[in-house]
């Protein structure tokens, strides 16, 4: 086997793996009970499906000579900005007092807001 295939192989499996991760954050938006944890299945699976979908393009495209800086920017901007928006459409979420689910245990969030003095939902705990 060859250094090109070897690299190609490594190409693929990364892309494969990608296709995985997307495929198991869909599984996740559709089976979890409240937008947290969807947000959550979304944020990490998609996150990490696009990286490793671009790292193996990327890597790809390396083997073959072309250096594709707009790959480098978009694992660079994913990598930074949808764990982020992630995080600010979950806050505004619960500061516009979205229910937990009701299989919610604990909500740490809730003693963090009342320093602050904001109105927060009340978690009943069964």
């Amino acid at each position: 086997m060859s250094e090109n295939n070897l690299i190609e192989l490594i190409s693929v499996l990364l892309i494969f793996c990608g296709a995985i991760f997307c495929f198991l954050s869909s599984l996740g938006l559709i089976r979890l009970p409240d937008v947290y944890t969807r947000s959550h299945a979304a944020s990490k699976g998609s996150t990490m499906g696009v990286l490793f979908t671009l790292v193996g393009t990327f890597v790809f495209f390396i083997i073959e000579g072309v250096f594709s800086i707009r790959l480098f920017l978009g694992i660079f901007f994913v990598f930074l900005t949808s764990p982020v928006a992630s995080h600010v459409i979950v806050r505004s979420a619960y500061r516009s007092k979205v229910k937990l689910a009701d299989i919610t245990v604990q909500d740490d969030l809730n003693a963090e807001m009342d320093k602050e003095g904001i109105e927060t939902v009340e978690v009943i705990h069964k």
